[in-house]
């Protein structure tokens, strides 16, 4: 039996929220492997409780200032459903060109302002501005673009306050369509550029296999606006039979609710929707996925970044694609009435970045929510970020501890966490 130490790591880096690291060793074993969530739950389900049904986006909207987009999204298909409204098809485009430009704007926050400085052997994004400008500068303008991607959708960068149940408050006007699709055909090189880049860069080697999920559409499109739960297994759940697949369940060193799904860890994100629907790409999505070497079964953590460069590819054409369909004819529809007026129970569930969200709430017939419930995605993806920690640290056991506790934040940013987002 060798000697004690223990790797803490309070709080983790360059990720959303507030979590700690505790590793305890003794010797080559290990004792504890835990990542904490340390901040205050949130009960934003509570604050729905008894709300107008209306309001349900525009307060869920501002349960993140990343995910607003996929969280005003989630709660109005959850209202759709519960009431029997069904979106027309102009307003269901509308409404992905803006989750693909929050996608955009996410995944190109995470991938270069967080992850990136890692590769490049830095604390953060501030040095690499005199060592890799050009790298900088083109995740601002993919920033930039993206969330003005948002803005011309919904009349704001992010916590959107147009969203209602079968129509939109705001609308594109084809003066500022027409400007999009100049600056998204003009992003084409620097999305180029930012495959390259991590096309050069490498990364650690976890390979660890577990459950996959992802929320897929009908009609064949890369998953983003909801659908049946399609699992790695086989297995397909309807979105409101999500408790059938998605157990919950709390755990002492965490705030926020762990949860396994039917045969045990799952992950979900960019990584678990490549795995299940990589073959739904639009083709320079698929490019991309060959110059980053990344494999359709890939079971590392570390991937997440490769996903995710490709699924910024993806979105980046998504939104052209969109935007050149609206010019077409732009004009709003009529609002979308509801068939079941009186109410009842509704469950909204999208892919937003970090991977699959549901919303599912109970109306009354007076029109208010009686009940509500979120599942987050970083909450589905915790149990297998401690699993992963647990089958790094024996590769790691004979660094110093300073390296290990590196290499360990760096497993739990491979992820993209939103830790305040999964304390409720």
């Amino acid at each position: 039996m060798g000697a004690s130490r223990a790797v803490v790591v309070r709080h983790v880096t360059r990720i959303e929220g507030h979590g700690n690291i505790v590793v305890d060793l003794e010797g080559d074993r290990i004792k504890r492997c835990d990542l904490e969530i340390v901040e205050s739950p949130r009960f934003f389900e509570v604050l729905l409780q008894g709300r107008p049904y209306d309001e349900a986006p525009r307060i869920s909207c501002r349960i993140c200032g990343i995910c607003s987009v996929g969280h005003a999204t989630a709660s109005v298909h959850a209202v759709e459903a519960a009431l029997g409204i069904t979106p027309g098809p102009k307003l269901r485009a509308v409404r992905r060109l803006n989750m693909a430009g929050e996608w955009l704007q996410s995944h190109i926050l995470h991938v270069c302002f967080l992850v990136a400085p890692d590769a490049f052997g830095v604390p953060s994004i501030v040095p690499m501005v005199g060592s890799h400008p050009d790298v900088v500068k083109r995740a601002l303008r993919l920033k930039r673009l993206a969330n003005d991607i948002c803005c011309t959708v919904s009349g704001r960068h992010v916590m959107p306050i147009s969203y209602h149940a079968g129509w939109m408050g705001h609308w594109p006007e084809r003066v500022e369509l027409r400007a999009l699709q100049e600056r998204l055909i003009a992003a084409e090189e620097d999305l180029d550029a930012l495959v390259e880049l991590f096309a050069g860069l490498s990364w650690p080697v976890v390979e660890r296999r577990v459950e996959h999920l992802a929320s897929l559409e009908d009609g064949g499109a890369y998953p983003m606006m909801g659908g049946p739960l399609h699992s790695t297994s086989g297995a397909v759940t309807a979105p409101e039979a999500y408790r059938d697949a998605l157990h919950e369940y709390l755990v002492d060193h965490s705030a926020a609710k762990h949860v396994r799904g039917t045969d045990g860890t799952i992950r979900v994100g960019a990584l678990a929707r490549y795995a299940l629907a990589h073959q739904r790409l639009h083709p320079r999505a698929k490019d991309a996925a060959a110059r980053l070497k990344l494999r359709a079964d890939s079971a590392n953590p570390f991937d997440y970044v490769a996903a995710q460069v490709v699924e910024s590819v993806q979105a980046h054409q998504e939104a052209l694609d969109l935007v050149s369909a609206l010019l077409v004819d732009p004009a709003p529809e009529a609002p979308a009435r509801p068939g079941r007026p009186h109410g009842g129970r509704g469950v909204g569930m999208v892919e937003v970045p970090r991977g699959t969200l549901v919303h599912d709430y109970t109306i009354g017939a007076d029109g208010r929510i009686k009940s509500a419930n979120c599942i987050i995605p970083t909450s589905l993806n915790l149990v297998s970020i401690e699993g992963d920690m647990r089958a790094f640290v024996p590769s790691l056991v004979g660094r110093p501890s300073p390296e290990i506790a590196h290499a360990l934040e760096m497993l739990v940013r491979a992820y993209d966490p939103c830790v305040s987002c999964s304390v409720h």
